[in-house]
């Protein structure tokens, strides 16, 4: 059965109140195929098959949903059931929950949970928003650098059953000032008889107050598991875990491809997201970008007598903007991605334009020997020089443009991606038919 049947069957089952197949569905599936079947529903309908979940299962299946699915299922329960789950969350899940959701569920979310629970919640919420002590995890394991490797085993044995992950442990002195940190694994086959001779001193810790991107792109390039995080003054305060970091990795993913497409990012399920909401995000940029593509017709309207002398040259404009935005648009993506990935830096943005430079200057080179034949054909050759020539200056052009506007967004605080392929299109069109009419008036003598 395919994805699209399942989710009609369960939303059939819902609609026709039939308790008993709900419950056979929901025993049928894993908790992230509840979850992604329940983000498919609106609220009130997703609230059913939620209370008929099993309660050993109901924890699972909340802890896979968006934040904005999340808080819709809240609002659905008594305050027993709400407080049950707020309870049971990993505090890190919660936080991030409590943080995104409106005031009067953040109160009422924080008042319900017990005292420990609460000052653990309050600690991550007392961080940046986008820093990675509001996605850390402070319940694990913590090892003194002085225990011998059976004692350690005998803690991890003792405590590990409360701690969100064993699989990486700190190793702290006094304080809890973070040494290093030991896998499982090595506690497990290392001969050592002392914890201190089995810790990684140097493995990579970053600060609470860093940025939660940065720190889980740190992770995938160094392959691990667990990241741990420490405060101002190097004293351990929890670990940044692997499924945190996908997530982390996979949002800011979709939005830099939202913000690559001239729109807002929505953040929660497609298939869930309103049409006025999904008009909303979009709307914005959409009626700055027409306001910004006013400099075309302005520029158009310049050389109006040049386009008078030379009717020829219209015909080209449409595939030279064209062919402009789309170089400046490869470049951009390029480079947005680079950045996000850690492979260029802000310093590098010389070497990243003269490389783009020679990339634009060949494209237009091969793209030129085309447009010099359709436009012999269609125009006489002497036009036909002047588009191969504005081919050439305009791809050049154009990938200068798309690869330097990404890296000085970035040296002034403003998301990369913002300026990416519509906005570097919108200033290309604009700049690149200066180029063309400037290149006629130079060949063509008018």
């Amino acid at each position: 059965m395919s994805e699209g049947e399942r989710a009609e069957e369960l939303t059939e089952l819902v609609e026709n109140n039939d308790l008993t197949g709900i419950r056979l569905w929901l025993a049928e599936h894993r908790p992230y195929e509840i979850a992604d079947e329940l983000s498919r529903m609106a609220g009130s309908q997703a609230i059913i098959p939620f209370r008929l979940l099993d309660k050993d299962r109901e924890l699972e299946v909340f802890e896979e949903l968006d934040p904005g699915q999340q808080q819709a299922i809240l609002l659905g329960l008594r305050d027993t059931a709400f407080h049950e789950i707020l309870e049971e969350m990993d505090p890190d899940d919660r936080a991030r929950l409590i943080g995104e959701a409106p005031a009067k569920i953040a109160t009422r979310a924080l008042a319900g949970l017990s005292p420990a629970e609460r000052r653990m919640t309050a600690a991550l919420l007392g961080y940046p928003e986008d820093s990675v002590g509001r996605y850390m995890t402070p319940e694990t394991v913590v090892l003194h650098r002085d225990l011998t490797v059976g004692r350690a085993l005998e803690i991890v044995r003792a405590k590990g059953a409360d701690a969100e992950t064993i699989y990486t442990l700190p190793v702290v002195t006094d304080g809890r000032r973070l040494v290093g940190t030991v896998t499982l694994g090595d506690l497990v086959v290392n001969d050592a008889r002392l914890l201190k001779d089995v810790v990684d001193v140097l493995a990579p810790r970053v600060r609470a107050t860093h940025q939660a991107e940065d720190a889980a792109r740190l992770m995938q390039e160094a392959n691990l598991v667990s990241l741990p995080v420490v405060d101002s003054e190097d004293r351990f305060v929890g670990l940044l875990t692997f499924d945190d970091a996908l997530e982390l990795i996979e949002a800011a993913d979709s939005e830099d491809m939202a913000r690559q497409s001239g729109a807002s990012p929505v953040g929660d399920h497609y298939v869930s997201v309103g049409v006025l909401r999904l008009v909303g995000a979009r709307s914005v940029w959409l009626m700055l970008l027409i306001v910004a593509a006013t400099l075309t017709v302005n520029v158009m309207q310049v050389y109006e007598t040049t386009l008078e002398e030379v009717t020829a040259l219209a015909v080209f404009v449409p595939m030279l903007i064209g062919t402009g935005g789309n170089v400046g648009a490869q470049s951009a993506t390029a480079i947005v991605r680079a950045l996000a990935v850690g492979e260029v830096r802000v310093r590098d943005l010389p070497r990243v334009i003269w490389k783009e430079a020679r990339v634009g200057l060949l494209l237009g080179l091969m793209l030129a020997g085309l447009a010099l034949a359709i436009g012999a054909l269609l125009v006489g050759f002497q036009v036909a020089v002047v588009v191969a020539v504005s081919v050439i200056a305009i791809c050049t052009w154009a990938a200068i443009i798309g690869s330097s506007m990404p890296l000085l967004a970035r040296k002034v605080g403003v998301d990369p991606a913002v300026v990416s392929s519509p906005m570097v299109a919108t200033l290309v069109d604009a700049t690149g038919l200066i180029i063309y009419f400037s290149v006629a008036r130079l060949i063509l003598h008018i």
